[in-house]
């Protein structure tokens, strides 16, 4: 049976009710189990100051997923092919469960998510919109470029996250393979490489998102 075409207003009114289901906490449900490395401390447990700093690292993990979710959803607005729209829809709908996760992780720590998240998810929507405007090539080496660099910020949240904290390093571990999976489709899918002040530009938004997430 072939797919149902969904009118400009479907399509509409499907990107509003991802916004909604991403921006209410609780709303977003995993696909997969939270990953888990086994005797962890699920309660959040940890030393005051330990606990502290990662559910403020956690807490800049999920706005990074409500990021994600913005981003592809305004790739898939614009994209022109539809088997480009297609492969953002499908990304988005694997970021949710590091959504979920992240969202989890944080109240198992006993915190809730940064108040930011609604500006952020209209940047990003728009910065993904306008990546699908400029051409599908170049979406594609958006969405590349930004999962290199989510990698790299997972690679370094590791490092400081205590070794005794197995729950929140199992999490980050599994959310840096299915990143560095979608960057490597996104490339293999024919994304162009964007050029340095691009490149430049998306680690200055990521730095301030990062400053300001971990604090509110």
């Amino acid at each position: 049976m072939s797919e149902r075409r969904l009118s400009p207003l479907d399509r509409l009114l499907a990107r509003a009710d991802n916004a909604l289901r991403t921006l209410t906490p609780g709303t977003v449900k995993a696909e997969r189990r939270p990953p888990s490395a086994g005797g962890d401390n699920p309660d959040g447990t940890l030393p005051g100051e330990q606990r502290r700093h990662v559910m403020g690292l956690m807490r800049i993990n999920h706005t990074g997923e409500v990021c994600a979710q913005a981003l592809y959803q305004g790739q898939a607005s614009t994209a022109s092919l539809p088997h480009v729209r297609h492969a953002m829809e499908e990304a988005a709908r694997e970021e949710e469960d590091h959504l979920a996760w992240c969202e989890e992780r944080i109240r198992e720590l006993g915190g809730v998510p940064s108040r930011l998240n609604p500006l952020f998810y209209a940047m990003s929507y728009a910065m993904g919109a306008t990546a699908g405007l400029i051409g599908d090539r170049w979406s594609l080496g958006f969405v590349s470029e930004t999962e290199n660099q989510v990698v790299r910020h997972l690679e370094a949240h590791l490092y400081q996250v205590p070794e005794s904290d197995l729950r929140t390093r199992a999490i980050l571990e599994q959310m840096k393979t299915d990143e560095l999976k979608h960057a490597v489709t996104a490339k293999d899918a024919g994304g162009a490489e964007l050029p340095p002040p691009i490149r430049h530009a998306m680690t200055l938004m990521s730095k301030v998102m990062t400053f300001t997430t971990y604090r509110v």
